[in-house]
């Protein structure tokens, strides 16, 4: 994991350099960019280990670099940290929303920046023995080749949406808060709000329509998905 790369793509120029900095020292390989129309050439070219993307950027915006980025089966799965100066819970939805893993409001610690990429990385690249694709209905899971297929088909699913998935079908027969969620699925404690939890909820529902009523929501509480999926499913 120490030898990860990393690709941040920041428009303000001292906010670029100071996490780059930080993230050298902790023995990464970065590469700054600065503006969205060079981040989607770079993606195209090499794609990073993990994007540190800024919201606000010139030319190509980006939750516009990161729908592409999610699109682009290249990109896909890519773990995304975003970053912006605007902290309301409205524009952390939308970048969550489009597919972000992780997100940080300006002004942010550059440690526990540092701190997020390595629990990111180190979740995304677990390399745990397991006992082959995991079948839950008609959803196959293979954690060896990181795929998902739903009735035949391949499922493109961010790093975070992955891990989620994969966290359920573990524990699935239990009732999960969204704060046991959080710790464990998100690899610390996450300060962006239990609603991120649901935002990661409804895209795995889109995404995988079979879950259907397999994956309970307990009111004021969390999920559970139960131990065998429903005849739907």
């Amino acid at each position: 994991m120490s030898d990860a790369r990393i690709l941040v793509v920041e428009d303000d120029r001292d906010i670029g350099d100071l996490v780059a900095r930080y993230l050298v020292k902790a023995g990464f390989t970065v590469e700054l960019l600065t503006s969205g129309r060079e981040a989607l050439a770079a993606l195209a070219a090499r794609p990073p280990d993990l994007l540190v993307l800024d919201l606000m950027l010139p030319q190509v915006g980006g939750l516009e670099v990161c729908r592409i980025a999610r699109a682009t089966e290249a990109t896909a799965s890519i773990p995304i940290i975003m970053l912006t100066a605007r902290a309301e819970e409205s524009e952390r939805i939308a970048g969550l929303e489009t597919g972000a893993d992780d997100y940080m409001g300006k002004p942010f610690s550059p440690n526990e920046l540092v701190a997020r990429v390595r629990a990111l990385l180190r979740r995304t690249q677990r390399s745990a023995p397991v006992a082959g694709p995991i079948a839950y209905g008609a959803i196959v899971v293979d954690p060896d080749q990181h795929t998902v297929r739903s009735g035949g088909q391949d499922i493109a699913l961010t790093a975070k949406e992955f891990l989620l998935l994969q966290y359920l079908l573990k524990h699935r027969g239990r009732v999960l808060s969204r704060d046991v969620l959080l710790t464990d699925v998100w690899g610390y404690k996450y300060t962006g709000g239990t609603r991120t939890v649901d935002v990661h909820v409804r895209r795995l529902r889109e995404k995988l329509p079979p879950l259907g009523q397999s994956l309970v929501t307990v009111k004021q509480f969390g999920y559970k998905l139960l131990d065998q999926p429903t005849a739907s499913a």
